[in-house]
């Protein structure tokens, strides 16, 4: 039987093993994960290799107290921030196993001017993708009103960079008025990305119903790695494609974040957002002041100018008016007078006329009484011999059956016919009808 080892003494043979065969220290590259500081002053944390969201290795490391003060002092002073989960570093560390706790890296040193390399890089990458996509300028060429009067705002609702912003905007002299809808998002951390897309498309979603003019990104300023957010290649395409011009005021002085450069417009902070957005207001009220001056002082020479070319043309017109008048007043004396004597000549014309008509019409009305009287005279006779009683009086009768003539009735045997002559009503029966 081969001798069999304890694990106490395997976990020496391989402790012996890596002392032996590793060097002392080694400089590796590894994201920050499960980062946590024991109250002693510790650091514990994983050294992460990805690809893409796969996790290719990790390995659990540990920053004594002593070290890690001072890898954190001066890591803060050159970065403006603190070790923190998603922090890619560049960390000298020693391979060391323990019997009981297993292997870790034993983190001796830092390089912090690694950190803020890689967040260049990063960041170049990240602008020139969106360079080769075209959406680095998008939003620059969103429509922009030339008095912003309603705003969704995008912002962690207890930044003191937000508190600013809503003072100078409401507090300010002029009294100017902007509505704004306050969109709160996380800043800074590992869900800071996500929450600003999700702000974004909650301003979309309400768009329809709000109609917002533009959206301010705002943040009350902060440790440079602190903003490595808006260096996020998502939160940045997000910027660019949203339908309304965003202006950002992200309150840093040193580098613009990427997210500023595909913004329609950038400001340095909070409240020099608030001041563009009000000095929109007072240049658009001093043209106006402009523009009514000048209207003004244009309607006043204009005015004079046209009462004093109106005065020429009354003058004028008076003239020429008075001399048409007298013209024509000469003229239709002219014709007044030819009227006259017209009017006699065709009176006395028409007067002769008038006595020859009125000789004939009574010459024919006379004519006409008497042609008339004759005709009815022998109208008179005609209607006097067509006188039932003329012709019964001649000794002729008339004979019905029904109340209808003779000649009329159809006449049966026995039927009753009444006849009648001058002075008599005879009713007979018919006996005997011969046919002539």
């Amino acid at each position: 039987m081969q001798n069999a080892y304890s694990i106490s003494q395997l976990g020496e043979l391989i402790k012996l093993t890596l002392e032996n065969e590793l060097e002392p220290t080694y400089w590796v590259i590894g994201e920050v994960a499960d980062f946590r500081q024991a109250p002693q002053g510790h650091a514990y944390f994983e050294l992460v290799e990805k690809q893409g969201n796969q996790v290719l290795a990790k390995m659990r490391s540990n920053c004594w107290q002593f070290t890690f003060r001072g890898i954190a002092s001066r890591f803060e002073s050159i970065t403006g921030s603190g070790l923190k989960n998603g922090m890619k570093v560049l960390a000298q560390v020693q391979a060391t196993f323990h019997p009981v706790y297993g292997f870790s890296l034993n983190i001796k040193d830092i390089d912090a001017s690694f950190s803020l390399g890689e967040r260049a890089r990063i960041r170049q990458e990240t602008l020139d993708r969106l360079t080769r996509e075209g959406l680095l300028r998008i939003n620059a060429s969103r429509p922009f009103p030339q008095v912003i009067q309603k705003i969704a705002i995008i912002s962690s609702a207890t930044a003191a960079g937000y508190g600013d912003f809503i003072n100078q905007l409401e507090q300010n002299s002029a009294g100017y008025k902007i509505y704004h809808r306050l969109y709160p998002a996380p800043m800074q951390g590992n869900e800071a990305v996500n929450g600003l897309i999700n702000a974004l498309d909650a301003i979309e979603r309400d768009q329809d119903q709000l109609r917002f003019e533009a959206i301010v990104l705002i943040r009350g300023g902060g440790a440079q790695l602190d903003l490595d957010c808006f260096d996020d290649y998502r939160l940045a395409a997000k910027i660019a494609q949203t339908s309304l011009p965003v202006l950002t005021g992200i309150g840093h002085e040193r580098d613009e974040t990427v997210a500023d450069l595909v913004a329609h417009t950038r400001l340095k902070t909070p409240t020099a957002v608030a001041e563009f957005l009000l000095s929109a207001f007072r240049i658009f009220e001093e043209n106006v002041n402009l523009m009514i001056n000048r209207i003004d002082r244009l309607s006043r020479q204009q005015l004079k100018t046209t009462a004093e070319e109106l005065s020429h043309a009354h003058h004028r017109l008076k003239s020429a008016v008075q001399s048409r008048l007298n013209v024509e007043s000469e003229k239709l004396k002219s014709k007044h007078h030819r009227v006259i004597l017209s009017s006699k000549n065709i009176l006395q014309n028409q007067g002769v006329k008038l006595d020859l008509v009125n000789q004939q019409v009574h010459r024919s009305s006379l004519l006409f009484l008497k042609n008339a009287n004759a005709q009815l005279d022998f109208i008179e006779k005609q209607l006097e011999q067509l006188n039932p009683s003329s012709i019964l009086s001649r000794g002729y009768t008339r004979s019905e059956i029904g109340g209808k003539p003779v000649q009329l009735a159809n006449p049966k045997l026995h039927d009753e016919l009444i006849t009648y002559s001058q002075n008599q009503k005879i009713k007979s029966k018919i006996t005997d009808i011969d046919t002539l």
